[in-house]
Order: structure tokens, then sequence, then C-alpha cells
């Protein structure tokens, strides 16, 4: 069986004691740092979070697609998406890499 998630109320509180601050001064970080990544996407297509990764904006083509039910050709329209890259220590850390 799979082990519970973190919530955000117990991100919260690893915040609030770690730091040494009450839970409202931790929620609130949490908080301005969201809106700050969403802003900062929006604006320059780019925010870095040092040691985890970074949030990009990228814009995908057209392109043509397959209804998978009927068969037919359907044209899929340009979009804008947002993924968020690993940074390698990050990932080595949880994920260690093979020996060769």
């Amino acid at each position: 069986m799979a082990e519970a998630r973190m919530t955000q109320t117990q991100l919260v509180r690893l915040l609030a004691e770690t730091c040494g601050v009450n839970n409202k001064t931790a929620r609130q970080f949490l908080d301005t740092l969201s809106e700050t990544a969403i802003k900062e996407v929006k604006k320059n297509g780019v925010f870095v979070l040092p040691g985890l990764g970074r949030l990009v904006r990228q814009e995908r083509k057209a392109r043509m697609g397959r209804n998978p039910a009927t068969g037919a050709a359907i044209k899929i329209p340009a979009k804008k998406v947002v993924k968020f890259r690993v940074a390698k220590a990050a990932k080595d850390a949880i994920v260690p890499p093979k020996k060769k």
C-alpha cells in the first residue's frame, strides 16, 4: 500500500517548526512563493527554484492528430503549456544514476 503524501497543512507546520516562525507566517511564505512563481512565468516564461528545478512556459505548434474513436484526422491548435524541469542535483538525489 502506498504511503500518504505530505499535505499542505503538514508542509506549513514543517516550515514553521524548521524556520522558527508561526504557522500563519509559514503559510504566507508558501502563498507568496506560488504567486511569485506564477507572475514570473507569465512575464518571463521561466521561474527557477534553486536546487529543485524550474517552471517553464512553452509554445506548442499546431499539428494534425487522429480521433481515437473514429480515426478521422483533426487539427490540434497551437497552445501554451507549463512544464516543470527537475534540477539535475534533485533528480540524482531522488533517483541515483546507474553506474556504467
